[in-house]
């Protein structure tokens, strides 16, 4: 999908095509999306004999820390070159002619040309970093955005440190499978007609779930009340990459996108990207985006992540046919769960919301409410005896992801839900979801208020000092500022002992104490 309209003709259209087994009907890929800039320059700079007398301590030399040699290999020790070593990440006379673009800089143009984004910045300390850079330029375009309340806890985070004071827009909550999705685009009208001094909408696409918002619509709202639009595309960096998959969000008129490399996509844990949209709302941001992410970046940026960007790039883009298979598979999984009489495939169910206009192919979303087992069970039993990992699971869900080139084993996975335990009565189901509570202080007044911890049974009617989110998928369930109610305690408390749960910004892990404004 390298030729929709949005893509910019950014470098020679003559450039030869170099075929790769598309899809039917898909476009060639262009050779020069078969170039890797970075990873080549790092290896080059790898074959050198080079005498290390500077950072990382072990000089590139597993005999220097033999423990890491053998974790992450010699091959990984030897690349592990520190940031704006010459001629890769910066100019030099030797390597990189002047006025000629570094290796760094080649490798983020061809993710911008692949993802159809007019500028493309890697990122190496995740999504959430990017969330960090994006609430940064949101407040200062104003000190008011409209906010999907179901973001992630990394957005809250960062509103809540430079004083972004958001109108939240309540994203559609499925209770029985305990998913979050999306927002509508009357929805977002309707939040900036009531809100005139928002300066920007802030939202999230795909949901944890695959559901995909109707991003198009959003985005001519969004531009028709002067204001650009964000979306924490986390969990679509793969989008766009095949006929088969929704198209992504840069190429439907998002202004500034943040993409998980790492999760759909393949690259190291932890590498991001920042891709900037087209038209006028867009170009506005270009100096502010680019001033925020060196603001943020680490000094100490990784070779190994930045490299493993420019790798995932190349192998999504040239093998359209690996993420057929991968498809494909996910397919299987999906016709296997319609045909048992256990599980029930929730796909139709994400689907049948008013945000979601379309779902990414790749998650798996199993309901297993007739099947005598809990969601949060089978994610346990799945791990302790068939060492099958899931993303997620609900009390009444399990959720899988599938990444866009990996084939998955079909026939084991379904052999193990098979050989799950079913109980003679359906097992009882913890609490679905709790309806955020009552905003009693501003999230940046709560959060840098002093504070006091108290037991749980203290906790209902204080104001939360946290925010705290039941994790995966890591949707805040309480604000900074909101009022703990008797639900969210117990919700987030029957999370944290569940066998896979996990509540992130809890003072108390077990959640028998609550962190509260004093």
């Amino acid at each position: 999908m390298l030729d929709t309209p949005h893509t910019p003709p950014t470098t020679d259209p003559a450039t030869p095509a170099v075929p790769a087994t598309p899809p039917a009907g898909a476009p060639a890929v262009p050779a020069r999306q078969f170039e890797t800039p970075y990873v080549d320059a790092v290896r080059a700079l790898a074959t050198e004999p080079w005498q290390r007398l500077h950072v990382p301590a072990h000089h590139g030399a597993p005999e220097n820390a033999p423990g890491i040699a053998e974790l992450v290999g010699a091959g990984a020790m030897s690349i592990d070159f520190p940031v704006l070593f010459s001629g890769v990440d910066q100019r030099s006379w030797r390597l990189t002619a002047p006025g000629r673009a570094t290796p760094l800089m080649r490798a983020q143009e061809l993710a911008a040309e692949a993802w159809g984004a007019s500028r493309t910045w890697f990122i190496t300390n995740g999504a959430s970093g990017g969330n960090h850079v994006a609430t940064t330029v949101a407040r200062a375009l104003g000190t008011e955005t409209v906010l999907q309340r179901s973001v992630h806890s990394s957005v809250i985070d960062g509103a809540t440190h430079v004083g972004l004071e958001p109108h939240f827009v309540h994203g559609s909550v499925d209770t029985g499978l305990g998913a979050s999705h999306g927002v509508t685009a009357a929805q977002v009208a309707r939040a900036l007609s009531e809100h005139p001094g928002s300066a920007s909408v802030y939202l999230v696409s795909p949901s944890y779930f695959g559901a995909v918002a109707d991003i198009a619509a959003i985005a001519r709202v969004a531009h028709d009340h002067g204001v650009p639009l964000i979306v924490d595309e986390a969990w679509g960096s793969h989008f766009g990459m095949h006929p088969a998959l929704p198209v992504n969000a840069v190429r439907l008129g998002a202004d500034l996108v943040i993409s998980s490399t790492h999760k759909g996509a393949g690259s190291l844990t932890q590498s991001a990207m920042l891709q900037l949209g087209h038209g006028p709302h867009a170009a506005a941001l270009a100096s502010l985006v680019e001033r925020v992410v060196r603001s943020f970046q680490s000094t100490s940026t990784s070779a190994l992540l930045l490299a493993s960007i420019d790798e995932a790039r190349k192998h999504l883009v040239t093998r359209p046919e690996l993420v057929g298979r991968a498809i494909a598979s996910a397919e299987r999984i999906r016709a296997a769960i319609r045909a048992d009489r256990r599980y029930r495939d929730a796909t139709p169910d994400v689907l049948a919301r008013a945000d979601a206009v379309a779902h990414d192919p790749l998650k798996v979303a199993i309901d297993t409410r007739g099947a005598g087992i809990t969601g949060g069970e089978a994610h346990f039993l799945l791990m302790r005896d068939h060492r099958i990992t899931c993303e997620l699971s609900t009390p009444a869900a399990l959720l899988s992801l599938i990444g866009a080139t990996a084939e998955v084993d079909v026939a084991r996975f379904l052999a193990a839900l098979q050989a799950l335990p079913e109980a003679a009565v359906e097992p009882e189901r913890p609490i679905a979801m709790p309806a955020p509570g009552a905003r009693a202080m501003g999230l940046g007044e709560a959060f840098f208020s002093a504070v006091e911890l108290v037991p749980a049974a203290d906790a209902a009617g204080r104001v939360s000092a946290d925010a705290l989110a039941a994790y995966p998928p890591g949707v805040p369930n309480v604000l900074p500022g909101e009022v703990l109610s008797v639900e969210a305690i117990a919700f987030l408390r029957a999370t944290a002992a569940s066998p896979a749960g996990y509540v992130r910004g809890a003072a108390d892990p077990a959640l028998d104490a609550f962190r509260v404004v004093a």
